[in-house]
């Protein structure tokens, strides 16, 4: 606890004493006001206590009721649940409180006006009659009991003579009338003549006079004690008549009194009651603020919160359930995180495209291998829809593809696409997620455009076998047949004419099966290509090597290299890369024969994905997107001369390195043949490796 604490609530104690003083001081209670100085001190400590709780409760009132506002103006969790909670609390203990205030005042004003009614003197009167008709009926009593004492001849013989009483005659009469003393004087009043029993205080005792004539004899004194003992009586009426004056006089203050206690006992209450609230609230809207604020964290993604407020029963039940719940769903979440993450690697890794796809024909995901095929799509901004990745007729087959789906769940067909310029074979399967309308598909696509020219080239390798063994097993007896009919023509003596013409067809017949002959070498030797030899080489080496050939032998034609530096090494036979860089630049010098601008453009650069790429690029006529699939399949050839197997056996040597040659437009005008080599990942050996002697 710090001072600055400690001072602050000394003084605010110090300034609530002092306005609690100046306010007892300076309040005037009137016909209200205490009657002596205990009654003061009583007062004082009571309405204290009244003050000090009245400050109290309103000062958690407010400060709840503007904790409350202001929850609920920030929209904080659970501050409604908790302003019901409060508020209903308050009520149910202020109603009954206000209830019971109200009644005992009630009560109170009519006790004290039944109590402090005349009817209670009226009391006091009737029996101060009753006492006094007593009194006088007993007093006549006597005077005629004493009268008839007084008619006895021994009591006058007593007066006139002085003859004594007979000592019986007294003590009779007594116990015949019931009587407590008797007393005879003469006339003079001296002491008695004559007496028997006593005269008590609180006995009534009546004097008899008796006279002749004008003359008085003497007296008889008679004492009997009263059946009630009216002066206690009345002493005991006085004493609470006197009690009930003075409750009359302080009327006012007990009403005074009774209300500050009731006060006293409603705000303790209250204090008690609201305190017993904000406790009640609290342990239940605490919980309830936290699993909202958990729920909102969850809903925001936030897994990972944890509700580490307290609560007891069926709240902390329902807390330990909420984070029960979230450490399932976090564990879930990384579980699906993690299994997508290998989905994805799979789908990124995977050469083949898979494309993602909503009822409406919009994309939602592809992976790399798919914005491979279609690159150019995605160097600007990536498309949405099925349409802005293939034409219409494509678009249209693809939506065709879907529905069959949508009934049967799968379909598959292989369609040919123009990517680029290029036509390109590719296989289609389209999966339907679900049978509703509203689920999505996912597109495989995969370009068979390499297998179907390797399945090509392999059909023309044994085409080829088969031709060249077919063509060399009769054109050796064709051969043969010639020179002989040569030789015979020779030897006979025919005539000129004749001879002439045998000579002649059997020259055409040698130079067709020389032709032939050199056709089927051809054949056989696209056949039985030699297998590579790849060593670790530089591609600039290479390409600098194969160019060297056309040193003065490209007429009107510029050559351009531009080999960029520090390639990374590459895995290759030198000579055959060297063959299919001639083929290549040969075919672009045939191209550019018609072309008023004759430039050659000869460039390596680093490429994507751990390769290398090598450009030849011409400003020919170009190639069409007809000729563009035909174009590295045996016999193809646009020169109209040739055997068509140069670009076929470019393609040979490039998948026998595991390289790809693709033919792009190149602007404004020719072509663009680019090849994609693989690098060469070299594993470093440890250097202080020692070599196993055998």
């Amino acid at each position: 606890m710090s001072k600055r604490f400690v001072y602050t609530s000394g003084v605010l104690l110090l300034v609530l004493l002092t306005s609690l003083v100046v306010w007892q001081i300076s309040f005037h209670f009137g016909e209200y006001a205490p009657k002596d100085l205990s009654q003061t001190y009583v007062f004082w400590a009571v309405s204290s206590l009244v003050f000090v709780l009245t400050v109290t409760l309103g000062f958690i009132l407010f400060r709840t009721a503007f904790k409350l506002y202001l929850e609920r103006r920030t929209n904080r969790e659970g501050s409604r649940i908790k302003s019901k909670l409060f508020f209903g609390a308050f009520a149910l203990s202020f109603l009954p409180v206000c209830f019971m205030v109200v009644f005992s005042y009630g009560v109170l004003n009519r006790n004290l006006n039944m109590w402090f009614t005349r009817p209670a003197e009226g009391v006091k009167l009737n029996y101060i009659e009753i006492g006094v008709a007593l009194d006088r009926e007993m007093r006549d009593g006597l005077r005629a009991q004493a009268a008839l004492l007084a008619s006895r001849p021994e009591v006058r013989a007593l007066l006139d003579h002085g003859t004594a009483l007979p000592r019986a005659l007294l003590s009779g009469f007594l116990q015949e009338w019931r009587l407590a003393g008797v007393a005879i004087r003469g006339a003079d009043g001296g002491p008695p003549l004559a007496s028997h029993g006593s005269f008590g205080a609180n006995s009534v005792t009546v004097r008899h006079s008796l006279d002749e004539g004008d003359r008085p004899v003497g007296t008889i004194d008679v004492s009997a004690a009263p059946p009630l003992d009216l002066v206690a009586a009345r002493q005991q009426i006085d004493r609470y008549l006197r009690a009930m004056d003075q409750l009359r006089e302080n009327r006012n203050s007990a009403r005074w009194f009774y209300i500050l206690m009731q006060a006293l006992i409603g705000l303790f209450i209250l204090f008690v009651s609201t305190w017993i609230a904000l406790v009640l609230a609290r342990q239940i809207s605490v919980p309830i603020s936290a699993l909202l604020k958990g729920a909102e964290e969850v809903r925001q993604g936030n897994l990972a919160h944890r509700v580490e407020t307290s609560a007891i029963d069926e709240l902390g039940v329902l807390v330990r359930g909420f984070n029960q719940m979230t450490r399932e769903l976090e564990s879930n979440r990384n579980e699906l995180d993690a299994r997508r993450r290998f989905t994805e690697a799979i789908l990124e890794s995977i050469p083949t495209g898979v494309i993602s796809i909503a009822a409406d024909g919009s994309i939602r995901r592809v992976n790399r291998a798919f914005r491979a095929m279609f690159r150019a799509h995605w160097e600007a901004a990536p498309p949405r829809r099925l349409e802005e990745v293939f034409s219409r007729e494509d678009a249209a087959e693809m939506r065709y593809l879907m529905k069959r789906a949508r009934r049967t769940g799968g379909a598959s067909r292989e369609i040919d696409v123009r990517i680029d310029g290029q036509i390109r074979h590719l296989s289609v399967t389209v999966s339907a997620l679900d049978e509703t309308v509203t689920s999505g598909f996912v597109v495989v696509v995969e370009d068979l455009s390499d297998l179907l020219r390797a399945q090509k080239a392999a059909a023309w390798h044994e085409v080829a076998r088969r031709v060249a063994h077919e063509i060399r097993n009769p054109l050796t007896p064709i051969t043969l047949s010639a020179q002989r009919i040569e030789r015979q023509v020779a030897r006979l003596e025919l005539p000129p004419e004749t001879a002439r013409i045998l000579r002649e067809c059997a020259a055409t017949i040698g130079a067709e099966a020389e032709s032939v002959q050199s056709l089927v070498e051809e054949f056989a030797q696209f056949a039985r290509f030699p297998a590579a030899q790849p060593v670790r080489a530089d591609l600039n080496e290479v390409v600098e090597g194969a160019l060297s050939i056309f040193r003065g032998r490209l007429d009107g034609i510029r050559l351009t290299t531009d080999l960029a530096p520090g390639l990374a090494p590459v895995l290759l036979d030198p000579e055959q890369f060297r063959r299919v860089i001639v083929n290549l630049v040969d075919n672009a010098a045939e191209a550019m024969q018609e072309s008023p601008v004759k430039e050659l453009l000869v460039a390596t650069r680093p490429g994507s994905r751990g390769t290398v790429e090598l450009a030849v690029a011409d400003t020919g006529c170009g190639v069409s997107v007809e000729d563009k699939e035909k174009l590295f399949l045996p016999y193809f050839s646009t020169k109209g001369r040739g055997t068509g197997l140069g670009l076929a056996i470019v393609n040979h040597i490039l998948a026998d390195h595991g390289a790809q040659v693709r033919v792009e437009d190149h602007k404004p005008a020719g072509a663009v043949f680019t090849i994609e080599i693989p690098v060469l990942i070299e594993t470093a050996e440890p250097a202080d490796a020692v070599p196993v002697k055998a």
